[in-house]
């Protein structure tokens, strides 16, 4: 009589488990890198929208900020990537922040955004920043204190101090 096999012995599920798990060991921190290169992204393009309304506050000579007829309202959205207090507006939700500005602004004024919050754990350890800064002639450049593998394109490693 012959019996066919019906069927997995033990070896071939073990075979399956461990290869599984070695595949898991290589994804996981490939996909923890994944997300705090989308993190530093998205926050360079939300700290990145307060350049426009800095470059018109400054135009316009609002340099302080506020919500008062003649101040610069920098409406900036809370984020919850970032720590750092609401400067002018309505309060923040919880477990957010916003992309700090100097008060008042100048000719070079900086935004700077502080990973905390929701943001990777390789992030907020530090804590890492991201800073646009503004040259007298109104040009933008990005920097940042994220390690070097984060870094989005377009913008360049902090200088150390």
């Amino acid at each position: 009589m012959n019996h066919a096999q019906k069927g997995f012995t033990l070896i071939e599920l073990m075979i399956v488990v461990a290869i599984i798990g070695i595949l898991a060991a290589i994804a996981i921190p490939q996909y923890q890198d994944y997300i705090a290169r989308s993190q530093v992204n998205r926050v360079m393009a939300e700290a990145g929208t307060l350049r426009t309304t800095v470059e018109d506050c400054i135009l316009n000579g609002r340099t302080v900020l506020g919500t008062a007829a003649g101040q610069c309202n920098p409406s900036a959205t809370g984020s919850n990537l970032l720590v750092g207090a609401v400067q002018a507006g309505p309060a923040l939700p919880a477990g957010t922040g916003v992309p700090q500005l100097p008060d008042p602004l100048v000719a070079t004024s900086a935004i700077t955004a502080t990973f905390g919050n929701n943001a990777a754990a390789v992030l907020t350890a530090g804590p890492s920043t991201l800073v646009w800064t503004r040259t007298v002639d109104g040009t933008w450049a990005c920097t940042s204190n994220v390690p070097t593998q984060y870094l989005p394109n377009g913008c360049a490693a902090a200088a150390a101090p």
